[in-house]
């Protein structure tokens, strides 16, 4: 990539021609609002674009301000982040909303040291408002920028390995212009996304292809080199949906850890094919009867595979105190509560299933 300017040239023309209308963005020419990329970076960590925006249209017309954000309850904000997963985002952002508030006069940092402060904000976050926020000339480096970089550069080397990242932070910097900064970053991921794929890529219609030495060499699909696969674990759980008349048990999970925060129906650890009634019942706390097995449910993350065994049962004793992190609530009250998605479909099995008390 010696030629910078003429690269960054085909870039942006190609992205004024080409880039999608997102709702964070604004038209060509103008800045968008800061907490409206503030929002969409924290949501598109780690999720495509497409699973986010009907997210984004949703908690935007709920907190359509800063400050109703940082003023809001942690329990909506989760329960309208409910299934877009990776759920530490979400206190992560609502966290770093109230800081905003507190220490930065309610408007968003553009500085990108003062933005590395904040919660769940890291070097790619920081460098993606600054620079599109701000138009400031910042580098960013998600998997699409270092995809394409790599293939233009011919670099073999695994993107994930320290050297090589280090390598391609300081690329991702030299590229970017000093103006249209965020403009040039928006059409580098534009450009992963929609052509520079990881597989099959456009090349035909691609503004690099001409400069790019992974297809003069045809070692597209070589470069980057492919993640090397790890077994993924199997983690089992058991989950009761206890009965109480017509309401039936939730509770919170702990604030930290896998699906931190949010309700589930009572969930365990399966230490065996199935429960009993009475392993059951002392695992849970609480003596429980007439189990019925409602089915599976298997959940894919990144690194784990989730596999939970649900039963209906109902509750022994009738007279039941829950405590803070327990509550009876019949069926059609789901919704006023964040679930996992597991869970929601744990909930999904309960509708139209007669009481058996």
């Amino acid at each position: 990539m010696k030629n910078h300017r003429s690269l960054r040239q085909s870039l942006l023309k190609w992205y004024d021609r080409h880039r999608r209308d997102l709702p964070w963005r604004t038209s060509t020419g103008s800045l968008p609002d800061a907490y409206l990329v503030l929002v969409s970076e924290f949501m598109l960590q780690q999720t495509q674009v497409a699973t986010v925006i009907p997210y984004f249209n949703r908690f935007i017309k709920t907190f359509p301000t800063l400050k109703q954000l940082a003023a809001a309850d942690e329990h909506e904000v989760l329960r309208l982040w409910q299934g877009l997963g990776y759920y530490s985002r979400a206190r992560n952002l609502h966290a770093a909303a109230r800081r905003i508030v507190s220490e930065h006069n309610s408007r968003v940092p553009s500085n990108a040291a003062q933005l590395l402060d904040l919660p769940g904000i890291g070097r790619y976050t920081a460098g993606a408002i600054a620079s599109l926020a701000f138009d400031l000339r910042e580098p960013i480096l998600d998997g699409n920028v270092a995809r394409v970089v790599c293939r233009v550069d011919g670099i073999r080397t695994d993107p994930r390995e320290r050297t090589t990242l280090n390598l391609l932070w300081k690329r991702a910097g030299e590229l970017v212009p000093p103006e249209r900064a965020g403009d040039f970053n928006s059409a580098l991921m534009e450009l992963g996304a929609t052509v520079c794929t990881p597989r099959q890529p456009d090349c035909e219609h691609c503004p690099l292809g001409n400069r790019c030495q992974a297809r003069e060499l045809n070692l597209q699909s070589e470069i980057p080199p492919p993640k090397k696969k790890k077994p993924t674990p199997l983690i089992k759980r058991w989950t009761f949906a206890i009965r109480r008349g017509n309401r039936y048990l939730i509770e919170r999970r702990p604030a930290r850890g896998r699906w931190a925060g949010l309700w589930q129906f009572p969930t365990i650890a399966a230490t065996a094919a199935a429960p009993t009634e009475t392993t059951a019942s002392t695992a849970l706390g609480m003596p429980v009867r007439r189990m019925i097995k409602l089915g599976q449910v298997k959940h894919s993350l990144t690194h784990r595979l989730y596999e939970f065994l649900a039963f209906s049962c109902a509750a022994a004793n009738r007279v039941q105190s829950p405590g803070d992190a327990r509550k009876w609530i019949q069926l059609s009250e789901v919704g006023q509560y964040a679930f996992s998605k597991p869970q929601q479909m744990i909930a999904a099995m309960l509708v139209g299933r007669p009481n058996q008390d």
